[in-house]
């Protein structure tokens, strides 16, 4: 579904149409992938083909419509209050939009709360697994461009220390793995974050949990990630809302 997406971002940079070559190229997909891919989104509506050229098909546009936006944040809601109950603790959904982080939703309960935003959270991306993930997520150009807007700064005395060092950190990172994180951003509380491919944007699916209940850092991160993978693709588009 995330190849799919990004094959819908390209085709909607094409006012007047695009061919499955040139689309392959653009989203760095196989060819054959790429018609598969196509002619799947034209069977269900999202795309349409005339003269060897693909358009955005009447389901995608219903999308940009009036009631669209709210539709799918209560479709992302959803899931991450299902994501929240199979792993038993607070999950947040997040995005790297126009040069800054953006907390995007949260669901936690009165048992398993979320971590409060004591520091500016646009700010202390160097410090907490939902900013590391996404700036991991960036070119180099675009990583610099952050820090150099928000620099790094001690959070709390387990924070990164400075920008080469944060840098180093994201360069070892590897694709499509948990960040984690502990005490960096709030003293008593680890946290991880687990990249999810948007089309173009950047963006993930964090859990956060007491600093006493580390053990279970990595585990519940891994049944997130297989939890997310499960509904990655009926969600769908609404991922960027």
């Amino acid at each position: 579904m995330q190849r799919a997406m990004r094959l819908l971002e390209s085709v909607a940079g094409h006012e007047h149409g695009a061919p499955a070559k040139q689309l392959a190229r653009e989203t760095g997909l196989a060819l054959p992938t790429a018609y598969h891919l196509l002619r799947t989104l034209v069977h269900e509506g999202y795309l349409r083909r005339d003269k060897g050229l693909f358009f955005l098909g009447a389901a995608a546009e219903r999308l940009s419509s009036s009631g669209a936006p709210q539709k799918r944040r209560s479709t992302v809601v959803d899931a991450l209050a299902r994501w929240r109950d199979a792993v038993g603790a607070p999950v947040y959904y997040a995005v790297y939009r126009e040069g800054e982080i953006d907390l995007v939703c949260v669901s936690d309960t009165p048992g398993n709360p979320a971590v409060q935003e004591w520091a500016d959270f646009r700010e202390t991306g160097h410090a907490h697994a939902i900013g590391q993930c996404l700036l991991s997520q960036l070119g180099e150009a675009a990583r610099r461009d952050h820090l150099d807007r928000f620099p790094v700064q001690p959070v709390t005395p387990y924070t990164v220390r400075d920008g080469h060092g944060l840098l180093r950190r994201l360069e070892r990172a590897r694709r499509m793995e948990p960040v984690i994180e502990r005490q960096e951003y709030a003293l008593g509380t680890v946290c991880a974050a687990v990249p999810i491919t948007a089309g173009t944007t950047a963006a993930t699916i964090a859990i956060s949990l007491p600093a006493h209940q580390a053990d279970r850092l990595l585990p519940a991160a891994q049944r997130l990630q297989a939890e997310v993978g499960r509904l990655l693709g009926p969600l769908g588009l609404s991922i960027t809302i």
